[in-house]
């Protein structure tokens, strides 16, 4: 499935009424922010490396308007009635742990606070696309777009979207626990239409890289759900951290693979594995931008396969399941285009590259030939590249009022 202006606008209309049943009143402005796919680097970022997502069209909208009072009042319109929290800017912001979704909103609000942006109360409404569990980064998604809402509601012009994008990755670091690289938050807030965007994780330096028109991006959900992702991704950062302490650098990306092989000595096997994933992995990553401008899909093709394979031998983080995915669509995708697992691993999604001439042609050998562990089929997610962050225009949320 694909997202269709027909759902964006119903994601829209029912956003607005639901902040209108739930507080008497229209919303001031409705922020969104995207999804991501990561087309290629994978674990690369929190190695000060390169990566290449894209923003995608299923998205986080917050309806919102301002208070005087200095209270937040949040209603998570996805969850259910019950999915309500509020909290006083004036005093300490801690967790609930009996609501994890509210992390993310007072993650964000205590970070933009705790680096000095003036904010007001506000009251806000939740509600999203973004699959569940797929991998799309709905987090990121959640975050930014809180903070694009209050960024709006207090004039917060100073705030430039990638300082935005380091404050929400700050709390996801801090807040919520997760230590996540800048790559999610980077590309909901600074995504461009048309184009994936080459991140330097350390610079935060950004290129955009356009995708070739009648290139489709597919998104391939195994139904597997991705078991053991926390503990395994912050197990996976240590082995990569202590690697580079091996090396004497500051992070991995300051290594090539003469350097990783010559001065290995001293360095578990296993840690070095790790290791050679992340620096292979960045140089097929400024390989790949170079192949789609270039419209190389046949280069791009063998550069996913290669990171796939590096994701299953060196880095341990795919699963049987995403195996047989991937090999199923490259069978289709042939030299065409590419594909490979995307996100932390241990199931989740994969993603494909493709002519939109073979869409359908996947579809029906995923229908055909895969199954889950559980029996399910896959999902299939048809997606466009998308803008980042921003508001909503008004002429469109007019008409709702």
């Amino acid at each position: 499935m694909s997202p269709s202006p027909d759902s964006s606008l119903f994601l829209l209309s029912r956003v607005s009424s639901t902040f209108e049943q739930r507080f008497g009143r229209a919303p001031r402005l409705v922020a969104r922010a995207p999804g991501r796919v990561n087309l290629i680097g994978e674990h690369t970022d929190y190695n000060d490396g390169f990566v290449l997502p894209c923003a995608i069209d299923f998205q986080t909208l917050v309806a919102a308007s301002p208070r005087g009072d200095g209270l937040v009042r949040v209603h998570a319109a996805d969850i259910g009635p019950q999915a309500f929290d509020e909290f006083r800017l004036d005093q300490p912001i801690s967790r609930r742990d009996d609501a994890p979704w509210t992390h993310y909103v007072r993650g964000m609000v205590q970070t933009l606070l705790a680096e000095g942006w003036p904010l007001g109360g506000a009251d806000l409404v939740l509600a999203g696309d973004l699959p569940q569990g797929a991998g799309l980064s709905s987090s990121a998604s959640l975050e930014v777009a809180v903070g694009q809402a209050f960024k709006s509601l207090y004039g917060l012009e100073r705030l430039p979207a990638v300082e935005l994008a380091r404050l929400a990755q700050q709390a996801e670091n801090q807040f919520v626990g997760c230590r996540c690289g800048i790559m999610d938050q980077l590309i909901s807030a600074c995504g461009e239409a048309g184009h994936a965007l080459l991140i330097d994780c350390r610079s935060l330096a950004t290129r955009p890289v356009p995708l070739p028109p009648e290139l489709a991006v597919l998104i391939v959900h195994s139904r597997v759900q991705r078991g053991l992702v926390e503990s395994e991704y912050n197990l996976r950062r240590q082995q990569c951290e202590a690697a580079a302490r091996h090396y004497g650098v500051a992070a991995l990306r300051d290594l090539d693979l003469e350097r990783l092989e010559r001065d290995r000595t001293g360095l578990d096997a296993l840690s070095w594995r790790r290791a050679r994933h992340v620096v292979s992995e960045n140089q097929r990553t400024l390989a790949a931008a170079q192949a789609l401008e270039k419209h190389d899909l046949a280069g791009l093709g063998e550069l996913m396969a290669a990171s796939h394979a590096s994701m299953r031998d060196d880095f341990e983080i795919t699963v049987p399941a995403i195996d047989r995915l991937v090999a199923l669509l490259q069978s289709v995708v042939g030299q065409q285009g590419g594909a490979r697992m995307t996100g932390g691993g241990f199931g989740g999604c994969v993603v494909a590259l493709m002519p939109e001439a073979l869409v359908g042609p996947a579809r029906a050998a995923l229908a055909q030939h895969y199954r889950a562990p559980s029996g399910e089929p896959a999902t299939v997610y048809l997606c466009r590249p998308g803008a980042g962050a921003g508001l909503l225009d008004s002429a469109a949320l007019a008409p709702l009022r």
